[in-house]
């Protein structure tokens, strides 16, 4: 028997979790939480302990003793910025998922690890957390000294997908240049630069194309018209940003799904807002494609919305006259994470220190 791993991925609305045993996945959950039972609580970290909980009794029912576990990994948190790998949660890491400035459900994934990990007598990993900082310096400064570019954007998935590309190619990450767009609620683009993200809009805080629910890059002088109005509050304006922008706030939804039937059923609003998305992002590819000066090897497409034919092929046509398209649909987070923690656990890697 091999090495048994424990892979958490905490959402705002669920909690999934993989178990696996090397490769072979043994068990995959989404345990789903409803708006009544998320209202519960005050804020993210008041939902630890009923997490874990919900974990635990989902591995009993499946007759699963956490003593034969060889490590768990969660996903990780809005932390401080660090480069890519695989860190053991440390005490330090614990104290800044409870007090991170940004408040999100991936902010638990250490933090449950680390207690189930404590329980079963094993260590317990993060892997390429959303703050991974690899970004060139001329890349962080903005036309404003008080407001840097920061990379907040989905480093697990990015850097997981383009390693497996480079995998079936016969490349090296290492030695390859490739621009990555993951397509999700968030979207974020980024240009891998022999093994370094370069260059990425940050996905969550207003950066780089709208999303199905985030607003991404906004006009500045109309913003601040809009924050001044004294019609929103900053809670308000901060939520059109980070949750109620881009197609909720034109479609009044965030399901790319929704948006094509309502496409099929003659809706042209719907067909103007879903091209302006698409176009959003082939407009972020070129500009990653500069980044790289033009060298690109692979334009790789992932995330939920690459299962989306019609958003893929309004990206190929576009776009393939920089390097050729390749898709792979889907986030794949914790078959990410299990692979992160098997290369520690056969001694491929030795796990970085989070100071």
């Amino acid at each position: 028997m091999g090495y048994k791993i424990l892979a958490i991925n905490p959402g705002s609305t669920s909690t999934k979790v993989a178990l696996y045993d090397e490769e072979r996945p043994l068990l995959e959950l989404n345990l789903r939480h409803s708006t009544e039972e998320i209202s519960r609580f005050a804020g993210v970290n008041d939902q630890l302990d009923w997490r874990r909980g919900l974990i635990l009794s989902a591995l009993r029912e499946e007759a699963f003793d956490i003593r034969n576990l060889s490590a768990v990994i969660g996903r990780g948190g809005l932390i401080r910025p660090i480069p890519a790998g695989v860190y053991e949660v440390n005490s330090r890491m614990r104290y800044d998922l409870r007090n991170a400035q940004m408040k999100h459900a991936c902010n638990l994934g250490g933090l449950l690890a680390a207690q189930i990990a404590h329980m079963a007598g094993v260590k317990a990993y993060i892997a390429d957390p959303p703050v991974v900082d690899e970004m060139d310096d001329a890349a962080r400064i903005s036309g404003m000294p008080m407001c840097p570019r920061k990379p907040v954007f989905h480093a697990l998935n990015q850097k997981a997908t383009a390693r497996l590309h480079c995998e079936r190619m016969g490349w090296v990450y290492e030695e390859s240049n490739l621009i990555v767009a993951h397509m999700g609620g968030g979207i974020s683009v980024a240009a891998h630069k022999q093994g370094r993200i370069v260059d990425v809009n940050n996905a969550l805080d207003g950066d780089g194309p709208f999303a199905p629910d985030r607003a991404g890059s906004i006009p500045s002088s109309e913003l601040i018209k809009v924050c001044f109005s004294g019609q929103y509050t900053k809670e308000e304006l901060l939520k059109f940003i980070s949750s109620k922008g881009g197609l909720v706030a034109y479609l009044g939804t965030n399901s790319v799904i929704q948006v094509m039937e309502r496409i099929a059923q003659g809706d042209q609003r719907a067909k103007k807002v879903l091209d302006a998305m698409c176009y959003n992002i082939v407009k972020q590819i070129g500009a990653m494609a500069a980044a790289l000066s033009g060298s690109v090897q692979t334009i790789v497409l992932t995330g939920g919305i690459a299962y989306n034919e019609p958003v893929v092929e309004y990206i190929r046509e576009r776009c393939s006259f920089i390097a050729p398209i390749a898709v792979y649909p889907g986030e794949n987070e914790l078959e990410a994470l299990v692979t992160n923690a098997l290369v520690v656990l056969r001694g491929v890697i030795t796990p970085k220190v989070y100071k």
